[in-house]
């Protein structure tokens, strides 16, 4: 399949949701993003069978203008007259650090549950001991 098949497909898939979701409205002119691009890496990133509700789809486009927002207040708190690229590291720093916080996250919970695994078979002890 050629790549002009595949976007004409993506066009036919997002016709097919919009008619799916009356009545949410996917009007560019009120997005920060062309929706169309939006909905493109959406499913360049999901299964192939997955269907993109509208709702969703107007959601992560202002999410993601949202995060150009941040970004931009971020990188204008410096006093310079330009931007760089070091400067739009740092601005970015929050967010490419959310990966490393989902892990340590993960990691902290399987410590808890470990914890609370060892304070489970405590507690068995306890009560069979006293109850004897």
């Amino acid at each position: 399949m050629s790549e002009q098949d595949f976007e004409k497909q993506d066009v036919e898939e997002e016709i097919i949701d919009a008619v799916e979701d009356e009545g949410v409205e996917l009007d560019d002119d009120k997005l920060p993003f062309p929706n169309a691009t939006v909905v493109r890496l959406m499913r360049k990133n999901l299964d192939k069978h997955k269907q993109i509700k509208g709702i969703v789809k107007r959601e992560m486009n202002l999410f993601l203008g949202r995060i150009v927002e941040t970004v931009c207040k971020k990188m204008n708190g410096y006093e310079y007259s330009y931007v760089d690229y070091g400067m739009f590291k740092q601005a970015v720093e929050t967010f490419e650090n959310i990966q490393t916080i989902e892990l340590e996250k993960m990691k902290i919970i399987k410590n808890l549950e470990k914890i609370k695994a060892e304070c489970d078979c405590l507690i068995d002890d306890v009560e069979r001991k006293f109850h004897e």
